[in-house]
């Protein structure tokens, strides 16, 4: 009597190979994410870059107002505001750019110079980070703020991930939450 059965080898063969690929696909998309995606030092460093645009009166409820312009680029706001200077945080002072995005049906500037607070959507900020920390992307960190400072997330492959550190550069902001 045969060990194993002949009449089903074809099908375990497929089986284990069916196994083998999912096993190397997912290894293949959480390895590489799991490095810099939303990590909990990007989450820290991002509510420290917070403040300290915060004091700068680029964000929050001092920040200086700016001329609005129709960019209706996505993944960014119909209305946009920029902004772009050097900032300091901690021992590192590098170039920052901050984009407030707003959003609304058939928006105007002239309906966010009335009430930026009604149609400011988020926040998104590139901040030049010390040489080494993202090289392949000029070491630039990303994150996108709600309006209030806290931080956007996504879901990608069943976990939610905080929109901050290198991954904003590919994030769609479709797939907020």
């Amino acid at each position: 009597m045969p060990i194993f059965n002949t009449c089903r080898m074809p099908a375990l063969l497929l089986l284990s190979l069916a196994g083998v690929i999912l096993i190397v696909s997912v290894a293949s998309c959480v390895g590489p994410m799991s490095d810099h995606v939303g990590t909990p030092d990007d989450i820290q460093y991002a509510a420290r870059l917070w403040s300290v645009l915060e004091r700068e009166q680029m964000v929050g409820t001092h920040a200086k107002t700016l001329k609005p312009f129709i960019g209706a680029a996505r993944p960014h706001g119909w209305v946009l505001e920029v902004e772009s200077g050097t900032v300091r945080l901690g021992n590192h002072s590098g170039f920052v750019v901050v984009k407030k995005n707003y959003r609304g049906d058939h928006i105007s500037v002239a309906d966010v110079e009335r009430n930026r607070a009604k149609y400011l959507n988020s926040i998104s900020v590139m901040f030049k980070r010390e040489a080494g920390y993202d090289p392949e992307d000029k070491n630039w960190f990303w994150v996108q703020y709600k309006p209030d400072g806290q931080l956007f997330s996504m879901r990608k492959m069943g976990m939610k991930i905080a929109m901050a550190g290198k991954i904003m550069k590919g994030a769609s902001p479709d797939k907020n939450k």
